[in-house]
């Protein structure tokens, strides 16, 4: 890590500065204890001599100022070079954290015991790089002010009557009250707690029903909320005072610590000092000035070293240890083993092969899910030619989905092979087969990105040329509603930065009755009501459609293989009919394959059709070989043509 932070110069000159600032910063305390002592000692000297030294004691009274306004000022420094420090770090860490991110497959992302460690390496406010750089730079410094100052307040009490027992009785206290602190905050044994009572977990889901903006829809077009509300104080009721949070019940546990024989001492312990004190004002009353200044310094002094010392002792044994423990989890996120292996050799071999579409085969091919028990596919075999249409129909469920996730390997079958252009799909690199292959997911997503990003992503080889974009959009069929749009091809379908406003929500009252409008702000600003733009099903499933379009109208021509899944589901017919014509013109270019559950206008014009149900291939050919079988595929047809006929 030191060499990594060493070798970025962004960092390196602003980590440097903060480490000088902070141990300056350490002697500081020292030295304002030290001219304290000597202010305590001309006093005393005053007391008996009944003369004052006006020269030494302004000489020392303005040193002591002026370590008071080097503390001020060093401390504003420290703060001003560790918030650059921390944000400076923090970039240059957040690129080899995304990184260490996008290159996983499916199912190491997927992973849960994955996502903890990745969680573990992202820090949102503090670096985890940069909070270990400050555990142990303030823990050296506040060693280092300890020592100097241990040093200097030995030397101030020396030949103080009782001095240090002063100062033991007066650390008694923080003393008692850090291991009170602890046994609260960090319980010694392994623990775990979990709700049991079913009317408190009713009564949170109702809670998060009414509160979450998912199931606003269900639950006002469903006319539940009264019920809701029934059901929630119905549940609170019958809680009684145990409606709490865990940490709500943990206080309430703790509460009887306070009746505790250490809580019972803690009031005579703190005042035995001036108990202490008194006793000796009553054996030498001469000496109450120079005692009760002895006294205050040694309780603000000693207060102080207390809490800086048992603060030490907490980061030496605890913060210390987990900041390079979580230094290190940072580094292993670049050891991360995908589960799928990137192939060896390069693909394809002849690029103008590819422009005309690939061969796919399936050999006996079985899947399970990572971490279930039932097969997804089993024993599934197939070939479609190059340049061939596809359709996979079946059920849902029934493995469709996945033949499409298996072909663009983010996850590679548990049994059997599968065959690109007659080569085993392991042995190609997976960058290359990804590169010749353009996919629509029915489970498709929208980036947090304006819609040109959107539909440039599709190829990332050219993201940014607008002409491609436009006719992207043109044969996906949303360049006619998005040229609409207020901003057009620059319009954000959820904006990743929010727009922030103060406490006062909108549409409220003040406390003099004047109503709370933004309207005027946002003018000014240039700013949405909404973040979010609305747009229909069929709209977004548009924009999915001219992003998978994108990637095959690169300039290299490099796309081979077209897989739909679902493609249509959204769409309207009329929107439905004028996809599938687009999609035709390109059939004997490219390898198309799609899935559906519903027989339609490809039905007739594919080249194979591969029925699929229960995650078995039920049977397979051509329309009009199916429909001479006379099997599952010409009865399911024949039924969904009946709603047509007269």
């Amino acid at each position: 890590m030191i060499k990594d932070i060493g070798s970025s110069k962004e960092c390196t000159f602003y980590v440097a500065l903060y480490i000088i600032v902070t141990t300056i910063n350490s002697f500081i305390p020292a030295a304002a204890l030290w001219y304290s002592g000597q202010i305590l000692k001309i006093v005393e000297n005053a007391m008996e001599s009944r003369t004052v030294d006006r020269n030494l004691l302004f000489r020392v009274a303005a040193s002591r100022t002026v370590c008071s306004i080097l503390q001020r000022l060093s401390e504003h420094w420290r703060y001003s070079l560790s918030t650059i420090a921390q944000r400076r770090i923090k970039a240059h860490y957040q690129v080899h954290i995304l990184e260490s991110y996008a290159r996983l497959d499916l199912p190491t992302f997927e992973d849960p015991v994955i996502q903890s460690q990745l969680s573990a390496a992202w820090g949102e406010r503090a670096p985890v790089a940069w909070n270990a750089v400050q555990t142990v730079v303030t823990t050296a410094a506040m060693a280092l002010r300890l020592v100097l100052q241990l040093s200097v307040l030995a030397a101030v009490l020396k030949g103080q009557r009782d001095g240090l027992i002063l100062a033991f009785l007066t650390f008694l206290s923080p003393l008692m009250d850090w291991m009170k602190f602890r046994s609260y905050i960090h319980p010694s044994s392994v623990w775990a707690a979990t709700c049991r009572n079913d009317d408190y977990i009713r009564m949170e889901g109702v809670k998060d029903v009414v509160l979450q903006s998912d199931h606003r829809k269900e639950m006002v077009a469903g006319n539940m909320w009264e019920h809701l509300i029934s059901e929630y104080d119905a549940a609170r009721k019958r809680l009684g005072d145990a409606a709490g949070s865990f940490h709500e019940m943990l206080a309430l546990h703790k509460e009887r610590t306070t009746l505790s024989l250490s809580s019972f001492l803690a009031e005579p312990i703190q005042e035995m000092p001036q108990i202490v004190f008194a006793l000796r004002a009553v054996q030498y009353p001469a000496s109450i000035p120079v005692s009760l200044a002895s006294l205050n310094l040694i309780q603000s002094t000693v207060q102080e070293f207390a809490f800086q010392a048992l603060h030490v002792f907490d980061k030496m044994f605890g913060s210390i240890g987990e900041a390079f423990h979580a230094v290190r989890k940072l580094y292993d996120i670049q050891n991360i083993t995908n589960r799928v292996i990137d192939g060896p050799n390069s693909f394809p071999e002849d690029q103008q092969k590819v422009a005309l579409g690939v061969s796919v085969e399936f050999r006996n091919v079985s899947f399970k899910y990572p971490g279930k028990d039932d097969y997804a596919l089993q024993g599934v075999s197939f070939k479609i030619e190059r340049g061939q249409l596809c359709l996979i129909l079946g059920e849902n469920g029934s493995g469709k989905s996945t033949m499409l996730k298996l072909i663009t390997r983010l996850y590679d079958p548990s049994e059997g092979n599968i065959l690109i252009d007659d080569r085993d799909i392991r042995t190609i690199k997976l960058a290359d087969l990804r590169r010749a292959t353009s996919v629509l997911f029915q489970d498709y997503t929208h980036f947090p990105l304006s819609i040109k990003e959107n539909i440039g992503l599709g190829d990332p080889t050219n993201p940014r040329d607008q002409d491609m974009i436009e006719q992207s959009a043109k044969l996906g069929g949303a360049y006619d509603f998005v040229s609409r749009l207020p901003e057009g091809f620059d319009t954000y379908l959820d904006r990743p930065v929010q727009d922030v406003y103060s406490s006062l929500p909108e549409g409220t009252t003040t406390l003099f009755g004047r109503k709370v409008d933004y309207g005027a702000v946002r003018k000014f600003g240039g700013t949405s009501k909404n973040s979010k733009t609305q747009l229909s099903g069929g709209q977004m499933q548009r924009l999915a459609l001219s992003r998978t379009f994108m990637r095959s109208l690169g300039p290299d021509n490099q796309v081979g293989l077209l897989l739909f899944d679902e493609p249509s589901a959204s769409l309207d017919p009329v929107a439905e009919h004028d996809l599938f014509e687009r999609l035709r013109e390109l059939r004997g270019n490219k390898t198309m394959i799609f899935s559906s559950h519903r027989f339609g206008n490809l039905t007739r014009n594919a080249d194979i059709i591969i029925c699929v149900k229960d995650s078995h291939v039920q049977e397979m050919g051509t329309h009009e070989q199916l429909m001479k079988n006379n099997e599952g595929y010409a009865k399911i047809y024949s039924l969904q043509a009946k709603a047509f006929l007269p």
